[in-house]
């Protein structure tokens, strides 16, 4: 469904599943959430350069206090996300209009 309306409003358009627990991705959207919440939000650049100068220097301090992510996903989880994922892909599918 989503498919075929990203075809329809945009041709040439194309839709990429990404892996959902990619360890990178996983880094990478701990980061920006980190930075929204520390620089972004309240959005209190008057404009581009203030908004520039302000993510330059929080990169600067984070990377002088930043310490490894501790992750909590397991192998159990895996085996649980990937047992859903053989149930999920063993239903019959739904023909797209």
């Amino acid at each position: 469904m989503a498919t075929s309306i990203l075809y329809h409003g945009w041709g040439n358009a194309l839709q990429v599943y990404s892996p959902v627990h990619a360890s990178w991705l996983n880094q990478i959207e701990i980061y920006f959430s980190i930075v929204q919440r520390n620089v972004l939000m309240p959005n209190e650049c008057p404009d581009l350069l203030t908004l520039t100068r302000a993510l330059l220097e929080f990169q600067s301090y984070y990377e002088a206090i930043a310490k490894p992510f501790e992750w909590r996903f397991t192998r159990r989880d895996l085996a649980e996300i990937l047992a859903k994922l053989a149930d999920y892909t063993a239903l019959p599918k739904k023909a797209v209009a």
